[in-house]
């Protein structure tokens, strides 16, 4: 190997390494340095003390240059092999995130890799879920085979603090991760417990990630009550995925000089539309009302306005709003509370559309024809005042029961509500027409009691009047992502592309089974084709089967600053414009818009948001994820917690998901539960991963998804978050009889 020419020997002058020196510009030469000298044809891969030793680095310097090192493989820009040798980024080792199977085993995702790495157990070392890491290579994932690695050394940890549950030993204590894929026990000194109870749910703070040997190692920082208090345990998973529960000082004082009523100045220059009949319709239970609708007819033309609250108005850029809004991304709904993203201040007050009071808006105005189709639009900010404050049981109640009572309360809106009626079927109509998929996959709906315990679960009801509002919305938003997008403005815009070409052919193999086909031109899929297959399988008994596994072929939708289309939507132009209460990419283009109407969007604005918006967009994506993973686990606890009180109860229900595990079945009620294979009786059964079924060895017995199943209820543990049932045909009258008699009795089969 060729030594290091003179030139290149500052990368070791002592003023190079000073930890004092803070010159990013400088750092990143020697840094580029390293990884030149690394890419010499004839660099053989060597540990820090050789590569200290050919670039001459002083002794006292070594640690400042052992810290570069670390940070090029951070930064993924060099590889370390299991033997501690440094060599090009290719060499030896890939960084990905460390995702956990609660088994004890992993995969890390690696960005420019399609396919997961496997890591076994006994390859994990001291890495835990959601940490960064490097990793070596075992196997290269030829012959269909499964990408194999080891990991080599942890970058960058997934986390700080843990969630859990506190157990008391006698000189020590310990936490058990609510997190199941944390799949090890965190040691807790006595002292360091806060005098925790066995059975508090606490946040423990890791001062020792351990090792393959030695236990993780932490201290209490707070008790967040104990396992059994209402509350605590939606609490508890709301701390688990870093959901900010306070609005810090800054924030709370910059509330003070919000004024709680509109004043005069606040109405220069705004279109006044209070005399416009006006009415809001959500949820029962909605207290955050962004938006409002206005709706005339004349001759086959409607004039729909969508009303939405002016929130940048009072949230101003740059402020201590504004950067705790972007933290938090949107609002996360945790069934019995909401962690808003907005201070209760604007979102349930100054900026929500309440009946009776003046309000700021902006407003996009549209007027259409009786085919669906925009004829001219307008974008204006405005002040309005709601007249009727519309629930969705109540809208419906007006046009589809009939109801008396409310048709005399609401007499002079019911022409309103039935040109919306009209107008919803319009929108609906045409857009199924270009090729909109519509999956409608009940959401649950959990009644909880006054101690948090679940009480009913049932589907979430969508009604004319939910999808009135659902048209009206997704229109807005495409008027407006189409008026931006034509104006080469930068814009924040909701993405959703097309789905993964090998996905697609899989999909469309599976269903040549049944006896359908997908077109496909060049490869790529037009979604008025997965809307045709949609439409011919509907109420048939494959209906759940392929419409599950077309979801999953699917990408997922995001926020981007390009405007790449909606698939799902078979929308050109889309954008988030109708929710800046409770979602951040609203409240981002709420105020572009606002400029853009004032006429400042000069260059340096310009400049400014082209800057800011990939960011945005970035921040919006990852927390609206975070949102959805932790309603999720919400929704799966109190599932479990319903069900413990049926355990032995029979149900029919559709198997939703198979695996070499066993088979997922989804309930009527919307619970699912999985059916073991090692539960199955009489057979040895064998998962056919390209028919997504089981099957038995010796009996041919066969288990497909989307088929109907009677299942009784085995167990649901609240610790693991699993419901487990059992195929009622495997089971004998005597054994009937047990399990009612023990969902009678509340007895635990397993006890």
């Amino acid at each position: 190997m060729k030594q290091a020419p003179e030139s290149d020997m500052d990368i070791i002058d002592t003023n190079i390494i000073d930890t004092n020196i803070t010159d990013m510009t400088i750092i990143e030469k020697r840094k580029k340095m390293i990884v030149e000298f690394m890419n010499e044809k004839t660099y053989v891969p060597m540990k820090a003390r050789e590569l200290a030793a050919i670039l001459q680095v002083p002794k006292q310097m070594k640690h400042e240059f052992s810290k570069l090192l670390d940070e090029l493989l951070e930064e993924g820009r060099i590889s370390i092999s299991s033997r501690g040798k440094y060599g090009p980024a290719e060499t030896f080792a890939l960084a990905g995130i460390l995702e956990v199977n609660p088994r004890g085993f992993g995969f890390v995702k690696v960005e420019e890799r399609e396919q997961d790495i496997f890591i076994s157990a006994d390859d994990m070392k001291d890495a835990l879920q959601g940490d960064k890491v490097l990793i070596a290579l075992k196997s290269s994932g030829q012959d269909k085979k499964k990408s194999e690695g080891r990991i080599v050394r942890v970058l960058k940890r997934g986390f700080t603090d843990v969630i859990g549950t506190f157990h008391k030993n006698k000189s020590f204590g310990f936490v058990v991760p609510d997190n199941q894929k944390i799949t090890r026990d965190i040691f807790v000194p006595m002292e360091k417990s806060l005098n925790a109870r066995s059975g508090d749910k606490v946040s423990v703070h890791l001062t020792s990630y351990g090792d393959g040997r030695k236990k993780p190692e932490g201290v209490i920082r707070e008790i967040l009550g104990h396992a059994g208090d209402p509350g605590t345990d939606i609490l508890a998973v709301a701390k688990s995925y870093d959901l900010p529960m306070d609005f810090p000082a800054d924030v709370e004082k910059e509330l003070r000089h919000i004024p709680d009523t509109i004043d005069g100045e606040s109405l220069d220059g705004r279109l006044d539309i209070r005399s416009w009949q006006t009415v809001t319709i959500d949820g029962e239970d909605a207290k955050d009302l962004d938006d409002a609708i206005t709706l005339t007819k004349e001759g086959d033309r409607y004039l729909l306005g969508v009303h939405i609250a002016d929130v940048t108005h009072y949230v101003k850029e740059g402020s201590s709003l504004d950067r705790e809004a972007l933290k938090r991304g949107t609002s996360v709904y945790l069934i019995d509370r909401v962690i808003p993203m907005l201070p209760k201040k604007l979102s349930n007050g100054i900026c929500s559309l309440n009946a009776g009071t003046d309000r700021l808006a902006l407003s996009c105005i549209m007027e259409i024809d009786s085919k669906g189709n925009i004829l001219n639009h307008k974008i204006a900010e405005t002040v309005l005042r709601v007249d009727r404050r519309m629930s969705y049981t109540s809208v419906k109640k007006i046009l589809v029961d009939r109801d008396e009572a409310l048709l005399e309360e609401y007499r002079d809106f019911i022409p309103m509500f039935q040109r919306m009626e009209e107008l919803s079927s319009i929108l609906r109509k045409k857009r199924f027409g270009r090729g909109a998929i519509d999956f409608d996959f009940p959401e649950s709906k959990i009644i909880l009691n006054e101690k948090g315990r679940p009480i009913e679960i049932k589907p979430y009801e969508r009604n004319v009047a939910t999808k009135i509002i659902e048209d009206f919305m997704l229109i807005a938003n495409e008027t407006v992502a189409e008026d931006y997008y034509w104006q080469e403005i930068p814009f924040v815009y909701r993405v959703h592309e097309n789905p993964d070409e090998e996905k697609m052919a899989k999909f469309a193999a599976f269903i040549n089974n049944f006896g359908y086909t997908l077109h496909r031109s060049n490869r790529e899929i037009h979604p008025k084709e997965l809307a045709k297959l949609l439409e011919k399988i509907e109420g048939t008994p494959n209906e759940p089967l392929i419409s599950r596994l077309m979801l999953r072929s699917m990408k997922q939708a995001k926020y981007s600053t390009e405007s790449l289309g909606h698939f799902g939507l078979s929308a050109r132009y889309y954008c988030h414009f109708t929710s800046p209460i409770r979602r951040y990419p609203d409240l981002q283009i709420h105020r572009i818009i606002k400029e853009n109407l004032h006429g400042c969007l000069n260059e340096r604005v310009l400049s400014h948001y082209e800057h800011i918006l990939p960011g945005v967009a970035e921040q919006a994506s990852k927390t609206e994820r975070r949102a959805e993973e932790a309603e999720r686990e919400v929704i799966k606890l109190k599932k479990v917690q319903y069900m413990r009180k049926h355990i032995g109860d029979v149900y029919e229900g559709v198997i939703s998901g198979i695996t070499a595990y066993g088979m997922y079945v989804e309930l009527e009620n919307t619970v699912e539960g999985m059916i073991h294979v090692s539960s199955l009786r009489d057979d040895y059964y064998r998962f056919l991963e390209e028919e997504y079924c089981l099957v038995g060895e010796m009996t041919g017995r066969t288990f497909k998804l989307g088929e109907r199943v009677k299942i009784i209820v085995e167990d649901a543990d609240p610790l693991m978050k699993t419901i487990d049932f059992i195929l009622y045909n495997d089971y004998d009258k005597e054994e009937e009889e047990f399990f009612n008699y023990g969902s009678r009795h509340k007895i635990n089969r397993k006890q």
